[in-house]
C-alpha cells in the first residue's frame, strides 16, 4: 500500500532523514575517492522516497545505506572508465580566432584566465556536468544517462553553476560595464 501525503512526508522525516549523519559518515570512510557526498546523499534521498510512494520500504535505514553504496560505487566505476581531463591552458586549445587587437587579445586571454578558474573551483560534480553539457554540447539525457543522475539533478547542475560561473564574472566585470 504506497503511503501518501503527511504520511510519506512524516515516514520521511522520522525514519530517513535521522541517518543523515551516519549515511554521510559512512560514504565519507568507505568511498574516500567520492568527493561529492551531497549528490550521492540527495539521490539517495529521491530514490528512497520514490520507492517508498509505490511500496512501502520495511528498513529505511538499511535501504537508505543500500542505495547510497551502489551509487558510490557507480561514481567509482565511472571515474575508472570515463575521466574528464582538465586542460592547464586553454588559451592553448586550437581554436580559431579572428585577428584582434593586442588590447582584444589581452582582454581575451583574461577572460579565459578567469573562466578557467571559475570551472576549477565548481564542486567535482557540478564542474563535470558543465563541461559535459556546455564544453562537449550534450544533452541532459545524455548527461544523467552517463553520470548514472536522474535528468532533474543534471538541471540543479547545470542552474547552480550556471549562477556560480554568472556571480564570478559580475564580480569581475567594472560597474560601468554592467547592464
Amino acid at each position: 500500500m504506497p503511503a501518501a501525503g503527511n504520511d510519506a512526508t512524516r515516514w520521511f522525516t522520522e525514519e530517513v532523514q535521522p541517518n543523515d549523519p551516519s549515511l554521510r559518515a559512512y560514504l565519507r570512510r568507505a568511498f574516500p575517492s567520492v568527493r561529492d557526498v551531497d549528490d550521492l546523499v540527495q539521490e539517495s534521498y529521491v530514490r528512497i522516497w520514490r520507492r517508498h510512494t509505490t511500496h512501502p520500504v520495511q528498513s529505511a535505514r538499511a535501504f537508505l545505506f543500500q542505495v547510497a553504496r551502489r551509487l558510490a560505487i557507480d561514481v567509482v566505476r565511472r571515474r575508472r572508465t570515463s575521466r574528464i581531463e582538465s586542460v592547464p591552458d586553454l588559451a592553448a586549445l586550437p581554436v580559431a580566432a579572428a585577428e584582434r587587437s593586442g588590447v582584444d587579445a589581452a582582454i581575451l586571454r583574461e577572460e579565459v584566465e578567469l573562466l578557467t578558474q571559475a570551472i576549477h573551483a565548481l564542486p567535482p560534480r557540478c564542474r563535470e556536468v558543465m563541461i559535459l553539457r556546455k564544453i562537449e554540447g550534450r544533452s541532459q539525457r545524455e548527461i544523467a544517462a552517463r553520470l548514472g543522475l536522474a535528468e532533474g539533478t543534471v538541471q540543479v547542475h547545470i542552474v547552480q553553476g550556471l549562477r556560480r560561473l554568472e556571480g564570478t564574472f559580475m564580480a569581475y566585470r567594472s560597474p560601468f560595464d554592467r547592464p
